[in-house]
């Protein structure tokens, strides 16, 4: 489990993210919600030590990020960055290796190839695997990046906004791969997503988050409602049942 407390970052005069307490639970899908400016973004990255807190702690099953080696922490949670970039020249399979370096050093060993294969596999790669970075479509590299993520086989997973230069059928691909790898391998997955529908049909608990605030947080089916993301995005909305699932609609 992750659990937050007091949770703040105030870059200057600005507060961006403001006493934030929650609990994310182990296992499934939580997904992070919110408009522009939420302060979505900040509370993921303080989450894995990427930014340091102003005020707060944060615990990973009992372990304070703050106090947790680099190594330990990196075998036990692996994020996503939302703007990813490298300066070197590396094939997708180069990428994907970054992910066992907590584990190997960067000795690559027979099981770290394993991983490797799987998790280009399972990003569904292989075709990519020997072509560099910059010869893929933006969407190619997202998935590289993710593949790199899941290499790295730790329990916790964070990806901010993963579905970024996507389109709709590989971001449906992506989502249902996440939501795979939380029932299948057994991961705890936090997403930071923008689009609502996806949050409302893949998610098992949902934190929405308002002006750097927690602002509601719960199961799909107690946030996806007229009167909560009315609320939260400031504009109409309408919420149907569509196979099963919530959907959302909004009006200008």
């Amino acid at each position: 489990m992750i659990e937050a407390r007091g949770l703040s970052k105030k870059y200057q005069d600005t507060l961006v993210v403001e006493d934030v307490s929650l609990q994310i639970p182990k296992g499934g899908l939580t997904s992070i919600i919110g408009p522009n400016g939420a302060g979505k973004s900040t509370l993921l990255s303080m989450i894995s030590r990427l930014t340091p807190m102003s005020v707060g702690t944060v615990e990973i099953d009992g372990f304070d990020v703050t106090r947790t080696s680099g190594p330990e922490l990196a075998r036990r949670l692996s994020i996503l960055r939302q703007h990813n970039e490298s300066s070197l020249r590396l094939t997708v399979r180069d990428l994907v290796a970054f992910g066992r370096f907590p584990h190997s050093g960067g000795r690559l060993t027979t099981e770290d190839q394993k991983h490797i294969d799987e998790a280009i596999q399972y990003l569904e790669l292989e075709e990519y695997q020997q072509r560099h970075l910059d010869e893929l479509s933006g969407g190619q590299r997202q998935r590289a990046y993710v593949a790199m993520v899941m290499c790295q086989d730790t329990e916790y997973v964070l990806l901010d906004e993963p579905l970024n230069n996507i389109d709709m059928r590989h971001a449906v691909g992506m989502m249902q791969l996440l939501r795979r790898a939380a029932d299948e391998k057994g991961k705890t997955v936090v997403v930071v997503l923008h689009d609502i529908n996806f949050a409302s049909c893949y998610s098992d608990h949902i934190i929405a988050m308002r002006r750097g605030q927690l602002a509601y947080q719960g199961m799909p089916e107690q946030i996806i409602r007229n009167e909560v993301l009315t609320d939260l995005y400031d504009i109409p909305t309408s919420v149907h049942e569509l196979n099963g699932q919530r959907i959302c609609t909004y009006f200008r």
